[in-house]
């Protein structure tokens, strides 16, 4: 099993460079679990289990970004994205500052694009996602209420969810704008109006596409690629405790910056 606990975040972070170019079946985690057989009956409206962004599916690539063409940005969406230093991607950088590396929040959509699983637990009125990274989690409402007025800017956003046929359609709104909207450094507004359709294709897996409205930053809307996630047989569907302690993260980071501070003095 992976062991996730003892490595900062910016370890993660930084594994997504070494872990993109490797081929699927090669990955480490996946390599050790055995397969949940797609063939299993499934309840398309029952989207509950753990989920995994990493999976097996030829072809699918890891795109920690909606898509890897943004529509074009506004010059207050340049000037944000030009004052971004990923860590990750075709501006990658080291020493960057992507807020996660400070242990602020995540996020919504970026959590999604996590190598780490999130667990989705149904009930009547509410979908509860729950995310291994920090021990986030967000709420969507499922019992026909509206968005409220003059909503109060979040990290996660406030969120509706409806079923279209066999669609989970997730309408979410009020975020604010100290996150990025993925690893590539691409920001958002608090304007940013966020859709989530979720499918679940067979027993292990569930597809989800996000269409982003945000005309602050971008021209166009963005539609992104499809992103497919695997469901975790039960031996493997523990969360685990993933804080983000600003004390490890800053000593890491200096070890990194400043490779004599991690030298004993004479």
């Amino acid at each position: 099993m992976r062991n996730r606990l003892t490595f900062p975040i910016s370890v993660l972070a930084a594994a997504f460079v070494a872990l993109a170019g490797l081929p699927a079946q090669a990955r480490p985690q996946e390599s050790e679990r055995p397969s949940v057989e797609p063939q299993a009956p499934f309840n398309p409206h029952d989207l509950s289990g753990v989920w995994d962004y990493y999976n097996n599916i030829p072809g699918q690539g890891i795109y920690v970004t909606p898509s890897k063409v943004p529509p074009p940005m506004t010059a207050w969406g340049k000037a944000r994205f030009d004052a971004s230093i990923p860590g990750y991607g075709p501006r990658a950088r080291p020493n960057g500052n992507d807020p996660m590396l400070k242990c602020n929040p995540t996020g919504i959509p970026k959590i999604l694009f996590m190598v780490l699983p999130h667990e989705i637990v149904q009930t009547p009125e509410r979908t509860f996602m729950f995310f291994e990274r920090e021990h986030a989690w967000r709420q969507i409402w499922t019992d026909g209420r509206q968005h409220p007025k003059g909503v109060e800017p979040t990290y996660m956003g406030d969120s509706i969810g409806r079923w279209e046929g066999d669609m989970f359609v997730v309408d979410s709104v009020g975020f604010n704008d100290k996150t990025w909207l993925d690893f590539y450094g691409n920001p958002h507004s608090e304007q940013m109006h966020l859709v989530e359709r979720y499918k679940r294709v067979d027993h292990k897996t569930l597809t989800m596409q996000l269409i982003i409205d945000d005309p602050k930053t971008y021209t166009e809307t963005w539609v992104s690629d499809t992103k497919i996630y695997t469901l975790l047989p039960p031996k493997y569907a523990a969360l685990e405790e993933l804080f983000c302690v600003p004390e490890e993260e800053e000593a890491f980071t200096r070890r990194i910056r400043e490779p004599a501070a991690a030298k004993p003095s004479n």
